[in-house]
């Protein structure tokens, strides 16, 4: 099967996916709802894949090109963490912004620039694996939370004072960003000829251990989920998968 085709096909997929996981809140306009909609034991997994994809796939891999091209200092994994750092600080900055009652527009538009980032960059890390099997599971994984950010983003610009028109705009370009990346990181595929492939799955790797991680703070899946066995278990069946196919 032709990877660059399944990768075509994928980000149609997922760009329908967001679109009509995000259409009921902009149909009604109007939401009393205030909590977070998720799929948690899809959350849970893909939290493992995650993990993961990060560290044994991606950031080797990145690494190893880095290699390839003459670069032995370990870049890779310095972009990594300075990534992990830049949302773990956005993350907080999107707090203080909602505690403080700052201006609501400042809040959901940071909220929309880490959501739209993560979306570009694990776009960009499917896009630029040419394994079928490591495809089919980062596919898996984007596809089992997708729909939850979707429509928590969608509420949250609904719930916002941005106009019906701008809301749209940004939802829709929010949509975008995960085919987009697979898209371009179908493009730049081949190592060998460039520099892009490296550095953006290094970055990739870095947004993959936060979202992994510490995305949500207080409600993050690591910390509220998994003392919950259950959870738990789908967490390390999601990391072993990843695992058995890298």
């Amino acid at each position: 099967m032709n990877i660059h085709l399944v990768n075509i096909l994928f980000a149609l997929a997922i760009f329908i996916l967001v679109v009509i996981s995000g259409a009921l809140p902009f149909l009604k306009m109007k939401t009393k709802d205030k909590h977070h909609h998720d799929f948690s034991y899809g959350e849970t997994i893909a939290t493992g894949i995650f993990l993961g994809a990060a560290l044994m796939h991606i950031l080797p891999e990145s690494n190893h090109q880095f290699i390839q091209q003459g670069i032995h200092y370990p870049i890779s994994y310095l972009m990594a963490g300075l990534t992990f750092l830049f949302f773990l600080w956005l993350e907080h900055l999107s707090k203080e912004l909602y505690q403080n009652n700052f201006s609501q527009h400042a809040f959901i538009g940071v909220a929309w620039a880490m959501l739209s980032a993560h979306s570009f960059f694990e776009g960009s890390a499917l896009g630029l694996s040419s394994e079928l099997s490591v495809v089919l599971v980062l596919f898996m994984a984007i596809i089992s939370h997708k729909w939850a950010e979707g429509f928590a983003m969608a509420v949250q610009l609904v719930k916002s004072h941005t106009s019906k028109k701008i809301s749209l705009v940004l939802y829709l370009i929010y949509a975008l960003m995960t085919p987009v990346g697979i898209l371009i990181g179908n493009y730049f595929q081949s190592p060998d000829q460039n520099l892009f492939g490296p550095i953006c799955m290094a970055i990739s790797a870095g947004t993959f251990l936060y979202f992994g991680t510490l995305h949500g703070l207080e409600r993050c899946v690591l910390v509220k989920r998994c003392c919950d066995l259950k959870h738990f278990s789908y967490v390390i069946l999601g990391f072993l998968l990843m695992a058995l196919v890298a």
